[in-house]
């Protein structure tokens, strides 16, 4: 074969391929099966095989080879920044050569003017494509230990069907061996809603290194029966799933788990089983509990998740299902309970059970893990937790946290990402350093199943409990507990009246001003705020320029003075309003804006919170008109540098069309034909101490 490379996926070669011998010519190569780990004959790369590979690893390693002569030319250059057919590149450190403005992105290492490798971080996974001889430039040096270990095959895909303890389900489960084991081995145990056989190709990585691999379909998902209702028998299904994987001879009774979303929310129900089995989590951009996570974070109806709950709506998932064109319209739709036959010509069961289920009760306690844990019923497990401040998911990985913060073993890692993780270095208005995406996990993942299920020393618990990514700074700290010690609260106390535009903001201040005073704004349902996002990217959570948007007459906004000096706050904010409307229902929705000098304001964190909920999500309680209430607002996590020169701002209004369902300012909330146009606002000063509550690491 001349001049290959290798494609390793996760460490694991899985290809060997050729640049084209002329231009316009194949590339020529051989693929392993990741079964049988043999090698087909060499040959030209067929369409088909290359868009398999780019599927797999998030790299098209067959395109990029095709073209390689254009990356020896663009990058070989003394600019630091490219802009070429080969995409937009920024020069990074020691001649590497980083892809901007794109999702997973083909990093390029140059060596001697050559490119010489490329490298894909895709949130759990690093793909790296390398000419021999140059490993030592890429994450592979990281793997040195790990890489002397014969790899091995993988025995034919046996299923079951496991009973379920309530006897209304039985859970397809399929199981692939290391071929080469000479006795039980530990299991890693995945659960699905998004069809079992789909994504298994990508956690071969695990059997090819001596680990039973047991996927599953959730209750009434793939080829699982029973009813499909998100939540709701995860604790009991998973702990079932648990004692059988114990009981079966291939399995030594040590069980892992790991995934992310859906697949890091089962993790967490089966934690809260109490299973002596289960050993090690690792936990991915958790889900979390339905009122402070999805799908009523904050009591609210959230809408963003609609193109979640309709790939999922029906036996098998459908990802096609959550992109459309007319999500404005479908989200305008009353009565909710028939929006899902309007949109897509059938019923959702279980979107009907959120309706019916408008406050925080058993339905919703069943699915609660945080919940069902400290009740008593779980057991610390050594658990990987890893998340970003942009993850819509971000609240589960809250609540991981929260419940977590005294547990013997745990790594926390948070970086500047999304819900789809390690993945980009340009998210929507912010841009992040060379630093900001990972080469690590994948192996960090697999050095925490190796300590807790094979008990190797491998130190991977030692060290500092946090690694967190500030933005601004474009750098990662440690710490030893979440948030890290040392902090200090910085409260801002909100004043000022409010005029109808945000020329004249109120203000952020250091002392609680004496003087009472209400900012008030007029909130038609029918021409709600929005949260500025795709829906049909399926990110609730991106940082977003909200400049414009701020101009509207519904936003009151506060805003501190220049800083003289930068800020780093650091851990999620807590926000107080004194609120009050004429109407007889009242979401609130805080944001923390980076105003930079510019003007332009840049959303990092965010609070909701129905008003109905504002004693507790089990005590209901109604809006009483032209009553001030005290709500309190906890936001999602950030790490963020303020600059000197910049201004911090807390802008509060009270809707988020395309994240929550706007309230219909009825006492029905966000389920009424009857809208209200109401007189919402905020008392401010006084007796009435409107306040945010600030982490502060340094100032």
């Amino acid at each position: 074969m001349k001049n290959p490379f290798v494609l390793y996926f996760s460490a694991v070669p899985i290809a060997r391929l050729s640049p084209p011998e002329q231009p316009g010519g194949p590339v020529t190569g051989s693929i392993r099966d990741l079964y049988t780990l043999t090698w087909s004959e060499e040959a030209p790369i067929a369409p088909a095989q290359a868009a398999a590979l780019a599927a797999l690893t998030k790299m098209d390693a067959v395109a990029i080879l095709s073209r390689l002569d254009q990356y020896q030319a663009a990058l070989n250059t003394s600019q630091d920044q490219v802009s070429a057919p080969i995409g937009l590149y920024r020069r990074g450190r020691n001649g590497l050569w980083c892809q901007r403005q794109v999702k997973f992105p083909a990093n390029v290492q140059m060596a001697n003017g050559q490119p010489v490798a490329f490298l894909t971080p895709c949130r759990e996974v690093m793909v790296v494509l390398v000419r021999p001889g140059s490993e030592a430039l890429t994450p592979l040096s990281l793997w040195k230990e790990y890489q002397g270990e014969p790899l091995s095959p993988v025995e034919p895909v046996r299923t079951f069907r496991i009973p379920t303890r309530d006897g209304q389900a039985q859970l397809a489960t399929d199981v692939y061996l290391p071929a080469n084991r000479s006795g039980p081995v530990p299991a890693l145990l995945i659960r699905t809603p998004y069809n079992r056989e789909e994504g298994a190709q990508g956690w071969l990585r695990y059997v090819h290194r001596g680990y039973a691999l047991v996927i599953q379909d959730v209750r009434g998902k793939g080829d699982s029966t029973g009813a499909w209702v998100p939540h709701s028998y995860e604790v009991e299904d998973g702990t079932d799933t648990l004692e059988w994987l114990a009981a079966q001879e291939w399995c030594d009774g040590s069980v892992g788990t790991a995934g992310g979303s859906y697949l890091g929310y089962v993790q967490w129900a089966m934690a809260a089983g109490g299973s002596p089995h289960l050993k090690a989590m690792i936990s991915v951009v958790t889900a979390g509990s339905g009122f402070v996570d999805l799908p009523r974070r904050g009591g609210c109806y959230v809408s963003g998740m609609l193109p979640w709950a309709y790939s999922v709506s029906g036996q098998r998932f459908q990802a096609e299902l959550m992109e459309r064109p007319d999500w404005d319209r479908v989200l305008k739709h009353r009565p909710l309970r028939t929006l899902p036959e309007e949109a897509l010509g059938r019923p959702i069961p279980f979107l009907d059970d959120y309706l019916d289920h408008r406050d925080y009760d058993q339905f919703w306690r069943l699915g609660n893990w945080a919940e069902r844990f400290a009740q008593g019923g779980g057991r610390p497990v050594p658990v990987l937790i890893q998340s970003g401040w942009f993850d819509d998911n971000g609240m589960g990985t809250t609540e991981a946290l929260d419940l977590t913060a005294d547990w013997p073993v745990r790594k926390v890692i948070l970086g500047p990402w999304q819900h789809s993780g390690n993945s980009r270095y340009d998210l929507h208005a912010l841009s992040f350093g060379e630093d900001a995406l990972r080469y690590d996990l994948d192996l960090l993942h697999l050095r925490w199943l190796d300590r807790f299920l094979r008990g190797r020393n491998n130190g991977v618990e030692e060290g500092p409990v946090v690694e967190y990514y500030t933005v601004g700074q474009e750098a990662w700290h440690t710490a030893a507990t979440w948030p890290p010690a040392g902090e200090q609260p910085l409260t801002l106390w909100l004043d000022g009246e409010h005029p109808a535009t945000s020329a004249g903001d109120g203000a952020l201040v250091p002392a609680a001003p004496a003087r009472e005073r209400t900012a008030g704004c007029r909130y038609d349902p029918a021409d709600p705020a929005h949260n500025i996002i795709d829906m049909s990217e399926n990110e609730l959570e991106v940082p977003e320029d909200y400049t414009e948007e701020e101009k509207r007459g519904d936003y009151l906004c506060y805003t501190t003075p220049p800083l003289d000096r930068p800020l780093t706050v650091t851990g999620d904010c807590r926000v107080v309003l004194h609120a009050v409307t004429d109407g007889e229902d009242m979401d609130v929705v805080a944001r923390l804006c980076d105003v930079s000098p510019d003007g332009r304001s840049v959303k990092l964190a965010d609070g909701v919170l129905s008003a109905r909920y504002r004693e507790g999500f089990d005590r209901p309680l109604p809006v009483s008109p032209c009553r001030v209430m005290e709500l309190t607002l906890r936001t999602t996590k950030l790490s963020h540098r303020f600059a000197a020169g910049h201004r911090l701002r807390l802008t509060v209004t009270f809707s988020a069309e395309g994240f929550i369902l706007p309230s219909s300012g009825t006492a029905a909330g966000y389920d009424s034909q009857e809208l209200r146009v109401c007189r919402n606002g905020v008392v401010t000063g006084g007796g009435f101490p409107s306040r945010v509550v600030l982490p502060v690491e340094e100032a």
